[in-house]
């Protein structure tokens, strides 16, 4: 005869073990609910973020500043130089498809007049 793994069943531990792990995780899942959505916790975790924040900000730029000068020495582009690049480029786009537009409209008015 073959056990199933019923928490009921006295002689299967797995099964026992498996109920106790539900109940635990249960028990826990709510009380972390009421930790999370409480207004203590919300406030806690604000004041973390400011100040986490604040004292990253110089952290941060330090960094950038860092990787420019080391960018610039490589000869290579830093963020900055790739998003002018991009800005320009999408404006000679706007422009090009602007001129495209112009010469559609005077190809249809020159098709009309003929």
């Amino acid at each position: 005869m073959t056990q199933q793994n019923d928490p009921t069943n006295p002689f299967d531990p797995f099964g026992t073990m498996k109920g106790m792990r539900d109940t635990m995780m249960e028990n826990w899942s709510k009380m972390m609910l009421q930790i999370v959505n409480s207004d203590e916790y919300s406030k806690a975790n604000g004041a973390m973020m400011d100040s986490w924040l604040s004292s990253s900000g110089p952290f941060r730029k330090a960094i950038e500043n860092t990787m420019t000068q080391v960018l610039t020495q490589l000869n290579m582009p830093t963020r900055t130089d790739v998003t002018t690049i991009a800005e320009r480029l999408t404006n000679i786009e706007l422009r090009l498809d602007d001129m495209e537009a112009q010469i559609r409209d005077q190809r249809s008015t020159s098709k009309k007049g003929q």
